[in-house]
């Protein structure tokens, strides 16, 4: 009950909070749904309306976003040739993307930060590795962590056909979005291998662990999977002279 002086509140609706949209709205469930329907279907022609009406402008602001709060300045071209250069590795890779295994958004903002580290070229070699070594859970399993890598060194024929290979199979040895994000980092590290240089296995981890915010323990576990198949990949372009890349089943016991 009111008092006689006390008029009830009546709340207008011209003066309510508007409700705040979240800092990706660009980017929403709409947005993820095209992406789905986009890997669907095999139709050239609606693959380029869906692209055109409802990926494209999504793509394009979360590149501008990345580089921008991330502050990948260190390229030694225009700032929209990146966010253009980073808009094709997301379509490039928009096939990777499996309904179901997590939000559309976390995936691509994480494959583009992927492509940004490692070509941030010119000072890649400082990129936070030194100032957040010492942060790594150093009670995981990886051996002779100060063993240097000389990545170049690696068969360059064989890395070709191993990266190949990985293309066709990524999805059926990895089921889980995040362990496929981890083991495209890895393969990432390899296909842009030439800006990377000479790092240990710390720095390598590292990497991995600042394109994917995984945990160590599970980039290790990714890893050890994958070494597992490279033994077997190795041997067989040894034996043969080349890997059959086309080959979708498990070796694997």
């Amino acid at each position: 009950m009111h008092s006689p002086q006390e008029k009830p509140r009546v709340s207008n609706p011209t003066t309510q909070p508007k409700k705040k949209q979240p800092k990706h709205y660009y980017f929403n469930e709409n947005t993820e749904l095209n992406i789905i329907k986009y890997n669907k279907t095999d139709d050239a022609i609606l693959k380029n309306k869906i692209y055109r009406e409802h990926i494209a402008y999504p793509f394009d602001k979360l590149a501008e976003n990345i580089i921008h709060t991330f502050k990948f300045y260190y390229f030694d071209v225009p700032s929209d040739q990146v966010k253009h250069e980073v808009v094709s590795f997301l379509v490039m890779n928009i096939h990777k993307f499996k309904e179901g295994k997590g939000k559309a958004f976390s995936y691509f903002s994480i494959v583009a930060k992927n492509y940004l580290i490692l070509h941030n070229n010119k000072n890649y070699k400082n990129y936070k590795i030194h100032s957040k070594l010492e942060v790594i859970d150093y009670g995981d399993n990886i051996k002779n962590k100060n063993q240097m890598i000389k990545i170049n060194d690696f068969n360059k024929e064989y890395v070709e056909e191993m990266l190949v290979y990985w293309e066709n199979n990524l999805t059926n040895i990895f089921k889980r979005q995040k362990d496929i994000l981890v083991a495209d980092s890895v393969l990432e590290i390899f296909r842009r291998r030439e800006n990377i240089e000479n790092f240990n296995k710390k720095a390598l981890y590292l990497l991995v662990r600042e394109m994917t915010g995984s945990k160590t323990q599970h980039i290790t576990r990714i890893v050890n999977i994958m070494k597992k198949f490279n033994t077997h990949l190795m041997e067989e372009f040894h034996t043969f002279g080349q890997i059959d890349t086309t080959n979708t089943g498990s070796f694997l016991e």
